[in-house]
């Protein structure tokens, strides 16, 4: 398995600046899917527009933080991103939720 700290997007990351958190909704599971799997062009053809210093914002999301990043800090074989939030935006809807192998969204707590 690929160490996350040897990606072929990490440099793009850690030269960027800025990043975007994107909370996607329960119907986006295919493009979860998507952006989890080895591509050249993850954003081929996906809707998306430009946030904080250029930092691509899904179409559909729930909830987007475009961020400023603040420091990288290692962590086994990760590069953990802490950012400042200087935007948020969000809508209401089921949130896409990956658990334990497997999608799912939330359920009330009684």
């Amino acid at each position: 398995m690929e160490s996350q700290a040897s990606a072929p997007s990490l440099p793009s990351f850690k030269a960027a600046g800025h990043f975007a958190v994107n909370v996607l909704a329960a119907s986006q599971q295919a493009l979860c899917r998507r952006f989890a799997a080895r591509a050249h062009d993850k954003f081929e053809g996906v809707e998306h527009a430009p946030g904080l210093g250029g930092c691509p914002l899904l179409a559909g999301a729930l909830a987007t933080f475009e961020c400023s990043t603040q420091t990288q800090v290692a962590g086994g074989d990760h590069v953990i991103f802490f950012g400042r939030v200087r935007r948020a935006a969000f809508r209401h809807g089921a949130p896409l939720i990956f658990s334990a192998g497997t999608y799912g969204t939330h359920a009330p707590l009684d």
